[in-house]
């Protein structure tokens, strides 16, 4: 019997704090199996091993940001149909427009409630 809902995220965050945070919120509160990252680069390594089922990605860190790690995912075919949900505090409409013109399929702001990110992850899931 193959469970097809999704239950493995990959979380990439700069923020130790909010990865802590948002760990506990998805693997606790949601059931997911989830894999920490704190960069771009870290999750672009990790992201075939892994083969999450949907990538939360924060918009602004170091390096690389989250639309560059989206492009960067889509040219990996293993990865190119991982659905993907940006998390940031812009959250302007013409913000959430860009992000879902290259490929995210959503956008959850921050600061998040932690008892409600896996239902939001879940929701946008299967909307998708």
């Amino acid at each position: 019997m193959a469970d097809t809902t999704p239950n493995k995220i990959l979380y990439v965050e700069d923020e130790p704090d909010i990865r802590t945070i948002a760990r506990i919120a998805l693997e606790t509160v949601g059931k997911f199996q989830v894999k920490m990252c704190s960069s771009g680069k870290e999750a672009l390594a990790e992201v075939e091993e892994f083969a999450p089922d949907c990538i939360l990605l924060d918009v602004m860190m170091p390096g690389m940001d989250g639309p560059s790690v989206l492009k960067a995912l889509r040219q990996i075919p293993a990865c190119a149909h991982i659905p993907v949900i940006f998390m940031t505090a812009k959250v302007q409409s013409s913000e959430v427009a860009q992000y879902t013109a290259i490929g995210a399929i959503g956008v959850i702001p921050k600061p998040f409630d932690p008892m409600k990110l896996a239902q939001s992850v879940r929701q946008m899931l299967g909307d998708h």
